[in-house]
């Protein structure tokens, strides 16, 4: 018997209300939350899934968030028999080896979706709080030599019965954070969003009957997977590989990631089986962010448009080895995750373009993180601030690389000065394009930023993680790497100090100024192929300085 006929009108209809049910619920996290990290920066994502834990909706917001959305709906499916799960429960958990998770500050909430006595779906939001506890301030360090130093470890544990709040976890929660008023607020918005996608979601089901609703969601995700069976059947069929690599546990040493891609007719097969053992500081990658990026690179590529769900997902097969950086196994240390996953982003992309050059794309900087702590003098509380800046998008094939950027798969935003300020004891003094950053070519690289903060707080000190502070991100076909990031201390004083591309808790005197430098991206071909307006409009605009256009590209000034 075949396939029950879908009406295509009433299939894209479902799945844009999906879509606006998830954007819907990450709206109302963001604007009832706390912390300056959520609420401003939408360090956040939502998401939707079917009853067998497929994603059929997925806000557009940070795509490596969803490994950890992912991950936690098939732990409540394993830990939790469908008896033992009600109206009104909601589910918590963040640990990559035994909740789902890809870093302990992200904590995903999920709740069920009833429609009769039977469970039709689930609802997801996840959010990246500003300290759960561990070894320094903010719970990410790139120096952190274990998972138990890196915060509180939740496997997915009920939060919610039948409406009711837990508040024996919460309490647990929140005793091991620095700052448990943040995450108490944060932790409720994230409780209110879910019941929007609930309403909606039930909603749907009762316009259009159990049947046709989900027979509608199973025929998009059959029409998702043809569609990017269609993008690849357009590759050329063959096996790619692409390494880079990440810094290792000492400077001037380095961990590869090593890739082989396998382009068939209409799969992908990426095998990472041949990449370095994992490493005793934080930059290895747990599985489910290694696909997120996958999925993220794939789809930015093949079919931006393609819908993000669990359809074109079917059209790509990973594989791995247990104890590598990309397939790490506990206690290994995970948290910069965000910051390795650029550069696997890298490997990806530059792995994929050998099947399709003319989307050619030269290596990326990754964004820089910087958590500060203290004591705050306006009002004598503890504070963390958590914040990451963006490097320099790669050239492409076409196209100059674009500036201050999050690259692949990470996205949170830009934080307002303003708002850093109102909120902590900073004040940021400098904040620009870093002029000379890019990588030259005939397309030149994306610019890094350059960025400085006063430190205005009592007791203050800060933590730091990076990317490609010692290995550039690479040029192609004879463009140039763009400049290695960098973190400075007191710049503009007659004794600067380069810190180190990882610390943890670094004490800061009162008054003394960060400088952070993120890395900018490589560029595409020869530099002397440049077109002469184009680098007469970056001396304009003071992306470039003279020195540079005159040394690098022949440039001559006008007179």
């Amino acid at each position: 018997m075949g396939k029950k006929h879908v009406d295509p009108v009433r299939a894209e209809v479902v799945a844009r209300y999906l879509l606006a049910t998830s954007e819907e619920m990450a709206a109302t996290l963001m604007r009832t939350a706390f912390s300056p990290n959520i609420k401003e920066r939408g360090d956040c994502s939502s998401a939707i899934f079917d009853a067998k834990g497929q994603v059929v909706a997925l806000a557009h917001r940070i795509p490596i968030h969803l490994g950890s959305m992912v991950g936690a709906v098939d732990e409540i499916q394993k830990r939790f028999g469908l008896n033992d799960i009600h109206p009104g429960d909601m589910f918590m958990a963040n640990d990559p080896y035994n909740g789902g998770g890809t870093h302990l500050p992200d904590i995903t909430i999920i709740a069920p979706v009833f429609i009769g006595k039977r469970i039709a779906a689930y609802v997801a939001n996840i959010a990246h709080h500003a300290d759960v506890g561990g070894m320094v301030p903010g719970s990410e360090a790139a120096v952190c030599t274990s998972i138990f130093q890196e915060g509180l470890r939740i496997p997915a544990v009920r939060i919610m019965s039948g409406g009711k709040l837990n508040r024996d976890v919460l309490a647990i929660v929140l005793l091991n954070s620095r700052t448990p008023d943040e995450r108490v607020g944060d932790l409720k918005a994230q409780f209110a969003a879910n019941p929007v996608g609930v309403r909606s979601i039930e909603a749907l089901f009762k316009r259009y009957g159990n049947v046709e609703t989900e027979s509608t969601i199973g025929a998009y995700l059959d029409f998702t997977e043809k569609r990017f069976q269609s993008a690849i059947s357009r590759l050329r069929p063959g096996i790619y590989e692409a390494e880079d690599r990440l810094d290792g546990d000492r400077d001037g040493e380095f961990a590869y990631i090593r890739l082989k891609l396998k382009v068939a007719k209409d799969k992908l097969e990426f095998d990472f089986s041949e990449s370095d053992p994992q490493i005793h500081s934080a930059r290895n990658i747990p599985h489910r962010a290694v696909l997120a990026t996958i999925y993220t690179v794939a789809k930015s590529l093949l079919d931006p448009d393609v819908p993000a769900n669990a359809g074109y997902y079917r059209t790509i097969t990973v594989k791995g080895r247990n104890g590598t950086v990309v397939q790490p196994v506990s206690p290994a240390p995970i948290g910069a995750r965000a910051i390795s996953s650029a550069v696997l982003g890298d490997v990806v992309a530059a792995a994929l373009t050998q099947a399709m050059p003319e989307k050619a794309l030269a290596r990326s900087g990754p964004h820089h993180l910087v958590v500060t702590a203290g004591t705050d003098p306006r009002s004598g509380t503890y504070f963390v601030s958590y914040e990451t800046l963006a490097g320099g998008m790669g050239a492409r094939a076409y196209r100059d690389g674009m500036d201050g950027v999050r690259v692949h798969a990470s996205g949170s935003s830009n934080l307002p000065i303003e708002v850093l300020e109102n909120a902590y004891p900073i004040r940021v003094e400098r904040y620009e394009l870093w002029q000379d950053s890019a990588g030259s070519g005939r397309y030149r690289g994306g610019m890094g930023v350059l960025r400085d903060y006063r430190m205005l707080g009592e007791n203050m000190v800060i933590s730091l993680s990076s990317e490609r502070q010692h290995a550039a991100a690479a040029g192609m076909e004879g463009g140039d790497a763009g400049k290695c990031g960098v973190f400075v201390l007191n710049p503009d004083s007659s004794q600067p100090q380069k810190l180190p591309s990882a610390a943890g808790e670094i004490p800061l005197a009162q008054g003394s100024v960060l400088r952070i430098c993120t890395p900018a991206g490589g560029g595409f071909g020869s530099p002397s192929e440049r077109d002469a307006d184009a680098v007469a409009r970056d001396v304009l605009e003071e992306r470039l300085s003279r020195e540079d256009a005159k040394r690098i590209y022949g440039w001559q000034e006008m007179a």
